[in-house]
């Protein structure tokens, strides 16, 4: 917002940075600032802040203090669910709970605020969905691999993935990804993100006759409507931390569940403190997991982890409009360095991979432009490293109304598809619906991709079809096959 004599004087957050800056020794007394000359949500013009925004990010964007705060807020609510549902998965390994809610936490706040401070992208990561239910259920169980030997795995693919993005390889298969693929990626990815919504809530649940079909309406269900209308309205009047307020309201609506009406509790009381459980780190076995027989695990880690966060970083890019002037995803480079980064520490911590998060969505549907965004919510995990019991107080169905108008949001780019141009709109379509309809976004973008390639070249269109492409799509042909 540009400086003008009728501005409002800042209050509570431009009072404590005052504060802040005053205890370093920065200004010398509290007042409000008559002029500030950086884009800190025109909070302050202390040198200590400039540096701040600078490193962020903040002053490139035109993006203010308070937002990038409250789209924080609003990522860390939309995936703290991870801190227990990981550790769920993973204690069927013989993991420890304890440990993996540990190593979970501390790789989502260290890949998190590694992605805000120097990726400066509002993007979160955490252990991916998918990709533990393989760690745990294919690798370890089914493949008998030990879980320390499989640890190992993830740290290798990890080193790999950073390898191929210090490299640019990785940004070169950005690249060669068609835009309508991109687009419909985008879509496919809104579509995913409300039916996750859907199913949490009970909407949507598994059918006898049919894939799926709605719940019943019953309390929980009933919740969720008023929750997602209550939601809705805000959003639509523009309300400031709308998704914010939807989820806590949500929250506070759910407590009767169960009490007053329903048979079913889902917000209980499970404490307060928990001692943080070390036990995992270091414990993987990083010769063991460079044997031939392991080999294969690590390239499948690797495949679908990178396609995974390709997909991700694509659809929230196309989104939210956080692209270079070329139409490429923001500071990929940076991003994909991240992401490999955050796979190898989970190797170390003693966790499956992690990735970027599509949830990352919601905090930039509030506004969330900046490496900000991400830095909040990263630090917002570490606290629950001593008081993970209280995550039960936030049941799923508070989070499912922000999911579903999130998926609002994500299928705006289907619109830039050039639907009277098959050959453009039919690999856009299965890569856009294969990503609900599968559960996975790296499906949906191997199969958009082949699919585009097939149908180019036996339409005659040979040069819509990049060398770069045919790697990839090599890429994707291995992926299939390993996994």
């Amino acid at each position: 917002m540009p400086y003008s004599a009728t501005r409002p004087e800042p209050k509570l957050g431009a009072l404590l940075i005052v504060a802040y800056s005053q205890h370093n020794h920065w200004v010398g007394v509290l007042k409000p600032l008559e002029r500030p000359d950086t884009i800190l949500g025109g909070l302050t013009r202390t040198a200590g802040d400039q540096i701040m925004a600078q490193a962020l990010g903040i002053d490139l964007t035109g993006s203010d203090l308070q937002t990038e705060v409250v789209a924080g807020i609003t990522t860390f609510l939309a995936t703290l669910y991870i801190i227990v549902v990981n550790p769920a998965i993973l204690q069927n390994t013989g993991m420890p709970f304890s440990g993996v809610v540990t190593a979970t936490v501390l790789v989502s706040a260290f890949s998190s605020i590694a992605m805000g401070l120097y990726a400066k992208n509002p993007i979160v990561l955490a252990p991916g969905m998918g990709l533990n239910a393989f760690f745990a259920f294919t690798i370890v169980i089914g493949m008998k691999v030990p879980w320390p030997t499989a640890l190992g795995a993830v740290f290798w693919s990890g080193v790999i993935f950073i390898l191929l993005s210090i490299f640019n390889i990785r940004t070169r298969i950005v690249e060669a990804i068609p835009t309508p693929i991109r687009y419909a990626v985008a879509a496919g990815i809104g579509l995913f993100i409300t039916l996750i919504g859907f199913a949490n809530a009970g909407f949507i649940v598994s059918g006898q006759a049919t894939v799926i079909t709605r719940g019943g309406l019953d309390p929980q269900t009933l919740t969720f409507l008023a929750g997602l209308l209550l939601t809705s309205v805000l959003v639509v009047r523009n309300v400031k931390g709308a998704l914010i307020i939807g989820i806590l309201c949500t929250s506070l609506a759910s407590i009767p569940l169960g009490r007053v009406w329903g048979d079913k509790v889902i917000v209980k009381w499970g404490g307060l403190f928990s001692a943080p459980d070390f036990s995992l780190i270091m414990q993987l076995d990083l010769v063991g997991s460079l044997s031939l027989a392991i080999l294969p695990v690590v390239f499948v880690m690797l495949f679908t982890d990178m396609f995974d966060s390709l997909s991700t970083f694509v659809g929230v890019a196309e989104a939210g409009d956080l692209k270079e002037k070329d139409g490429s995803p923001r500071h990929i480079r940076e991003s994909l360095i991240v992401d490999g980064f955050s796979t190898a520490i989970s190797g170390l911590f003693g966790t499956s991979p992690g990735t970027s998060y599509i949830e990352s969505a919601a905090g930039i549907r509030e506004g969330g432009r900046t490496g900000l965004t991400a830095v909040v919510a990263g630090v917002l995990f570490l606290p629950f490293m001593f008081f993970s019991p209280l995550l039960s107080m936030a049941p799923s169905i508070a989070t499912a109304p922000a999911l579903v108008l999130v998926g609002v949001f994500m299928v705006k780019p289907v619109t830039r598809i050039r639907w009277s141009q098959l050959d453009d709109a039919i690999p856009a379509f299965l890569a856009m619906f294969l990503i609900p309809l599968t559960y996975s976004i790296s499906q949906g973008i191997i199969w958009g991709l082949l699919s585009w390639t097939a149908l180019k070249m036996l339409a005659g269109k040979p040069h819509e079809v990049p060398a770069s492409l045919w790697v990839v799509d090599a890429l994707a042909v291995m992926a299939l096959v390993l996994h």
